[in-house]
């Protein structure tokens, strides 16, 4: 099941867009969203007026203003502003409600253009274990039929990371590929596929390269895919982006909606 969708609202020309895929997501599979933005304060000593009450106002006045901006279908919707990190917030939030999946505009409040994932999604994917899906600048929701699953090893070793792949292919009755990518320090165990995998699996192609994401550059109009999976491996996808929390379009690039799979 997936019944609960957080959504980090930043100040991008992009917000509303990613919120209305969520939105119209969230009707497609029955689920509740939470629209959420994290702020901060710096009050100075002896300031006499609550700087964070009126903060915490404007914040749910702002994210208010962006709801009623979108076609609210049916679902159902609910505002959190939370004073601190984005990423401490989205734990917390997590510990209470249960989150099943974050939805995140890939773009920044950057106007760095090369940026892929921007400090928010960045440090989401890299920093938390949710469940994520990056959706990209201007992207249209539409429900999903085929996706292009990306893996530099078929060991998996959580029972419950493949759950919202499962989820999703379940409710769209989606086709999966899966792309075995063959790094330069492959072992044989690597090739032999987790019976979780092979459950989905709609077709299966290897492929050597020296990275998951240059595999996915060689194979993607093949598959001409509506969304792209990997895993969030410490050792995996986003290696060598694990510093730092962007991600540059060089480094990795899509123009589908990105889900990336975490075990906790």
């Amino acid at each position: 099941m997936m019944k609960h969708i957080l959504v980090p609202i930043g100040s991008t020309e992009s917000a509303k867009n990613t919120l209305q895929y969520a939105i119209d997501f969230a009707e497609d599979i029955h689920a509740n969203i939470f629209v959420f933005r994290a702020y901060s304060s710096h009050a100075k000593a002896g300031t006499m007026i609550n700087v964070d009450a009126i903060i915490e106002r404007e914040t749910n006045l702002y994210l208010k203003t962006m709801v009623n901006a979108c076609d609210r279908k049916n679902v159902v919707i609910k505002l959190i502003s939370a004073k601190g990190s984005v990423v401490d917030s989205v734990e917390a939030i997590d510990n209470e409600l249960g989150i099943d999946l974050i939805i995140v505009g890939a773009k920044s409040n950057s106007i760095k253009e090369e940026l892929f994932l921007g400090r928010t999604a960045g440090s989401l994917v890299k920093q938390t274990n949710v469940p994520l899906l990056a959706v990209p600048d201007g992207y249209t929701y539409a429900p999903v039929s085929n996706i292009l699953m990306a893996f530099k090893s078929g060991i998996v070793k959580s029972k419950t990371v493949l759950k919202p792949l499962q989820f999703i292919i379940d409710k769209f009755k989606a086709k999966v590929h899966l792309l075995l990518v063959k790094t330069p320090n492959y072992t044989e165990e690597d090739l032999v596929l987790h019976k979780d995998l092979k459950e989905i699996q709609g077709t299966l192609t290897f492929t050597e390269n020296a990275t998951t994401f240059q595999g996915v550059l060689e194979h993607i109009k093949t598959h001409n895919p509506d969304m792209l999976c990997v895993f969030r491996r410490k050792r995996g996808f986003f290696k060598k982006l694990w510093e730092k929390n962007t991600i540059l379009k060089e480094e990795f690039y899509s123009k589908v909606p990105l889900l990336v799979l975490k075990g906790k």
